[in-house]
């Protein structure tokens, strides 16, 4: 639901200039251009170390890897137990997987939607054995409540990696997500708020020890691409697409403002729907960065299907995100995932969530057909 033509069109000249510049150039992998947008995004994010590798989920995987080792393991075991939440893409626990841990899908919170530390303390008194860190995720933009989570982490000798896939801008009193945790990881997958034109991703963090052995992991796993220290990956961020990243990297917040005004006009225009909706609750000194608008529909499940049905025939972009909970995919479960605890809110928020637009470069004349049809059908139903 967000279209890229419309904001590149206004950048087109910038972005046109920096492919030109590359087509030039003989160095299309790593390089001065991947150096010069990491230290852009690390001075973006307010943290010492950036790491571009070539995807969202690479991040994760690498994240996770890079604690393993740390740790004096060159992978995860089946023992080793990662807390995460059902409501993600998945990713999130396809990495834990693929790093040789089990998740452990807790549930979340039924106004945030993000995981609950609540019920990850709840968890951990009764199965703290095995479990060796906590991945949340800031689910729609929404940050966690971050504070809880490190206080849980200390406790009980924990990492956090924070999957900030869908956050990149947001912040908690002022400092942004994924700078909060050991790690953060981020996705420039095309429709996200820092979007590449193709896929790419990097990792965050103040450690300089995780740095180290992230570098050496994106690129076959050591200083030298022909003496492996541990078992790598090719996992790099193109040249190209750092130079585009780094063109729309001046204009993220200023998106992020935009996407927050849109955000303001449905809070005041959908006001009449208490009864019936429950709109995106932003805790104080949280800062959202809106990757989605995602409503709850009080009435349940066939009610929102029926809204979903009646924004379709008029036209009106909306998903549901996700369709399937993780808790729901067999093939985790397969492969040794397990539930910690009774999972009601996220099998409650599952029926009822849709998102509907939240593009930047919505006009008012679009937004006010989005907030009328809604009041429309709950109107005459």
């Amino acid at each position: 639901m967000l279209n890229l033509k419309r904001f590149h069109n206004l950048i087109y000249d910038e972005l046109e200039l920096e492919i030109k510049k590359w087509l030039c150039d003989t160095n299309y992998i790593l390089g001065q251009r991947v150096e010069d947008f990491e230290k852009e995004f690390s001075k973006y994010l307010g943290v010492k170390h950036c790491i571009g590798v070539a995807s969202g989920t690479d991040a994760l995987v690498l994240a996770l890897r890079a604690m393993a080792i740390k740790m004096g393991k060159e992978f995860f075991s089946r023992e080793d137990k990662i807390i995460t939440t059902p409501l993600t893409f998945t990713a999130t626990a396809i990495a834990i997987i693929r790093a040789g841990a089990t998740p452990v899908f807790v549930d979340i919170d039924p106004k945030t939607f993000n995981i609950s530390p609540e019920k990850i303390e709840e968890y951990l008194q009764k199965n703290p054995s095995g479990v060796v860190g906590i991945i949340p995720v800031h689910i729609y933009g929404l940050p966690c409540d971050m504070k809880s989570i490190i206080e849980i982490a200390k406790k009980y000798n924990l990492f956090v990696i924070e999957d900030t896939a869908q956050a990149l801008g947001a912040e908690i009193q002022g400092k942004k997500v994924g700078t909060i945790g050991d790690i953060g990881c981020h996705s420039f997958y095309p429709s996200k708020n820092l979007g590449g034109f193709g896929d790419g991703g990097a990792i965050s963090t103040n450690n300089d020890e995780i740095a180290e052995i992230v570098r050496k992991l994106r690129e076959y796993g050591g200083k030298s691409r022909f003496i492996p220290e541990n078992i790598g990956y090719n996992s790099r961020l193109d040249a190209v697409q750092a130079a585009l990243l780094k063109v729309k990297l001046k204009y993220v917040d200023k998106l992020i403002e935009m996407k927050n005004k849109i955000a303001k006009k449905y809070e005041y225009g959908l006001k009449d729907l208490n009864d019936q909706l429950e709109l995106p609750y932003i805790p104080d000194g949280m800062k959202h960065s809106y990757h989605q608008y995602t409503i709850k529909v009080k009435g349940g499940q066939e009610l929102r299907d029926k809204l979903k049905e009646f924004l379709d025939k008029k036209g009106i972009g909306n998903f549901i995100y996700y369709p399937v909970f993780l808790h729901k995919i067999q093939l985790f479960f397969k492969l040794g995932a397990q539930i910690g605890g009774a999972l009601e809110n996220a099998e409650d928020v599952s029926r009822k969530i849709l998102s509907i637009p939240i593009d930047p470069i919505t006009t008012d004349e679009e937004v006010s057909r989005v907030i009328n049809a809604i009041k429309e059908f709950f109107f005459s139903t």
